[in-house]
């Protein structure tokens, strides 16, 4: 089998990396602060929604260099990684494309919204927070079991699939956002430690092919 030559690969998804490690915090900083503020509500929604969209399909590049990379290690379970990394990534799009299009364009009436249904392709993050946890300890694994890339980002990979697993199940036992079981994982990861895994996965699949 003809192996792809990496590099044709990996700087884009270390700048893909980097890229979904800003629009992380800007999404945080949209979710859980903004549409909080008195006056903000609408740009704060705008702003979580867009950078969902983006982080999303960025992120589907980002998988792809994971895979590329890891492959020699397991190229099966690379391979699964990459499959649920790549459906998390799109659903995780797909829903924020949906907010986006409400907050661009609001409808007259929002019956799901006012009786608190889950959205029906990410219900309540299955996509976004599940999914992609599972894809993130898979590639954590992989990167620990190897040489290819330091031990403690998948250590860092570890905790993030962790909190991600902890806030889909939050979110599906606890409606209230303010909550403690949600509020607390959704700042550690959005504002820490899922963009420092992310930035620092880029940097690495940047700057080895620069060297």
């Amino acid at each position: 089998m003809v192996r792809t030559d990496r590099s044709t690969i990996e700087p884009f998804a270390g700048a893909s990396a980097i890229g979904a490690g800003v629009l992380t915090l800007l999404y945080s900083l949209g979710f859980v602060v903004l549409q909080r503020v008195d006056g903000m509500e609408e740009f704060g929604i705008l702003l979580y929604s867009l950078c969902q969209l983006l982080g999303g399909l960025v992120t589907t590049a980002v998988m792809v260099g994971l895979y590329y990379r890891l492959r020699d290690v397991d190229e099966a379970f690379s391979l699964w990684a990459l499959l649920l990394g790549v459906g998390g990534a799109l659903g995780s799009a797909i829903h924020g494309g949906y907010d986006l299009a409400n907050a661009i364009n609001a409808p007259t009436s929002d019956p799901l919204g006012a009786a608190n249904l889950p959205n029906q392709v990410d219900p309540r993050g299955l996509i976004t927070f599940g999914v992609t946890a599972i894809s993130l300890f898979v590639f954590s694994w992989l990167i620990t079991r190897s040489q290819i890339l330091p031990k403690n980002l998948g250590y860092l990979g570890y905790a993030v699939a962790a909190l991600f697993a902890i806030l889909y199940i939050a979110r599906l036992t606890v409606l209230d956002a303010t909550n403690p079981l949600i509020f607390v994982p959704a700042l550690l990861t959005g504002f820490l430690l899922s963009p420092a895994w992310y930035i620092w996965l880029g940097s690495l699949l940047y700057r080895r092919n620069r060297a």
